[in-house]
């Protein structure tokens, strides 16, 4: 029915929102199964997941995927996350419009400096909190979110420096009447996102395989640039990439700018198959047999 991303800088309040958010949707009338996405849920560390661009990248990856998984019309969907990028925040609201249902954005609003205290509190006290390098990186690349971005609208701000996190909030009250408002053709306070051809091949695409065939086809790009490593030039045969799944054969060497380059078109070539043929690939092992299949095409003999 719903998907609600909050977001906001580090240790700024934002998990204790979602959980009041989510006590005051079960407390309502609302008859949607209500659920918060985290990274605890994934029992992800917050300075591990944020230590580098690669990690961030594959924390995000690991979120999206979930929430694709659980957004539907019979459930509200809290994201409960830094959700900092905007252009992170724009693929959430892909999801929701693929999947034709209400979004929103709750933003806990507090200053950076009572983000730090408040952060150096939790490490006083043993609780998870962020390492002084993560949270200045974080601070420095959170982007604001703006109610004039569709991705980014309706905006409910809160400010828990000020008013506290409680479910009697303005911003909790207005967002749980938003998401819990009956919807009719004299509704014009209510938006329900619709899907578009475009947004459907969007999130059946990117959101179900694009993640894992990324994930895949580097994998055996890794496999190809360490077997030549150790072959020295010579052409590669047999190179087994795991249990039930083809052999790479590469007639000649390949450096890893060609090997990028083929990567990206298979990649794209698979989504453009997918808008009018069968479905790209869902797992692991089917985008790699895939991927090496195209290899050997292209690079050898099958």
């Amino acid at each position: 029915m719903a998907l609600v991303v909050i977001c906001g800088q580090p240790c700024s309040g934002k998990s204790s929102a979602a959980r009041c958010l989510a006590e005051a949707l079960n407390d309502s009338e609302c008859k949607q199964t209500v659920r918060i996405v985290d990274e605890t849920s994934f029992h992800l560390d917050r300075n591990q997941s944020y230590a580098d661009m690669p990690a961030e990248k594959n924390l995000r990856g690991v979120l999206r995927s979930e929430v694709d998984r659980s957004v539907s019309k019979d459930n509200i969907i809290i994201v409960d996350s830094l959700n900092s990028i905007k252009g992170y925040r724009y693929e959430l609201w892909c999801l929701a419009r693929a999947a034709g249902i209400r979004y929103c954005v709750v933003y806990c609003d507090v200053e950076e400096m009572q983000c730090r205290k408040w952060n150096g509190e939790r490490r006083e006290k043993g609780e998870a909190a962020y390492s002084d390098v993560v949270f200045e990186d974080l601070v420095r690349r959170f982007e604001n979110p703006d109610r004039r971005n569709r991705w980014d609208s309706p905006l409910f701000e809160l400010r828990p420096q000020i008013d506290g996190v409680e479910k009697s909030c303005v911003a909790i009250a207005d967002a749980v009447s938003y998401l819990t408002k009956k919807v009719d053709s004299k509704s014009r306070d209510v938006k329900v996102l619709q899907p578009t051809i475009a947004t459907q091949n969007t999130r059946f695409s990117d959101a179900n395989s694009l993640y894992e065939m990324d994930k895949a086809t580097q994998e055996v790009i890794n496999v190809i640039v360490e077997a030549q490593s150790q072959a020295i030039g010579g052409p590669l045969a047999g190179i087994s990439i795991g249990q039930g799944l083809p052999s790479i054969n590469i007639s000649r060497p390949v450096g890893l700018p060609e090997l990028r380059r083929l990567r990206r078109t298979f990649i794209k070539l698979t989504g453009q198959t997918s808008l009018s043929g069968r479905p790209p690939p869902s797992d692991a092992d089917s985008a790699k047999r895939m991927f090496v299949d195209y290899l050997n095409r292209e690079l050898g003999t099958m």
